[in-house]
């Protein structure tokens, strides 16, 4: 699953509107989650490709994961703040 998916899944209607994605990580895309009890419909990441892109980057391993937790994880941006797992 990608961001073209997901967008296509919502213009179709099989997908709530008002999604939100992590800018530049698209890449890193796994999945969608629905709406369950007090946590609305979101897009899913994968935490470690996330840390490996920002590594790509030139951040240690270290930088990389504080960047994560602070600017990405750290980031509530609405109802729709995207969620991210570790898929190993």
């Amino acid at each position: 699953m990608n961001r073209a998916d997901i967008e296509q899944m919502a213009d179709d209607g099989r997908a709530p509107a008002g999604l939100l994605f992590a800018d530049g990580f698209d890449d890193c895309i796994i999945g969608l989650h629905w709406q369950t009890f007090d946590h609305e419909s979101c897009v899913v990441y994968d935490r470690d490709k996330m840390i490996r892109q920002l590594l790509g980057q030139g951040l240690t391993y270290g930088d990389a994961q504080s960047h994560f937790d602070f600017n990405i994880a750290g980031a509530y941006v609405g109802k729709h703040t995207p969620l991210f797992c570790t898929t190993t």
